[in-house]
């Protein structure tokens, strides 16, 4: 997958829990990004992180960072 739409999709979801009620929308994040994206888009999103995550939305790298503090 292109990077730019990976980047598209983590925001997607990250707008998506932005609206939900409660302070662990990044935790929401984390949890989607591991039960619903298969491992090698995790492993694309982890590069794109250890590059320095450029496009993400605050809440999209928190929960992306999260996801993989969790693993």
């Amino acid at each position: 997958m292109k990077t730019e739409k990976m980047v598209y999709m983590v925001n997607q979801i990250a707008t998506f829990f932005e609206t939900q009620p409660g302070d662990d929308q990044a935790d929401r994040v984390a949890d989607h990004l591991h039960d619903f994206w298969e491992p090698r888009m995790r492993e694309q999103l982890a590069a794109h992180l250890d590059a320095g995550g450029e496009g993400l939305s605050p809440l999209a790298y928190k929960g992306a960072k999260l996801l993989f503090q969790k693993a």
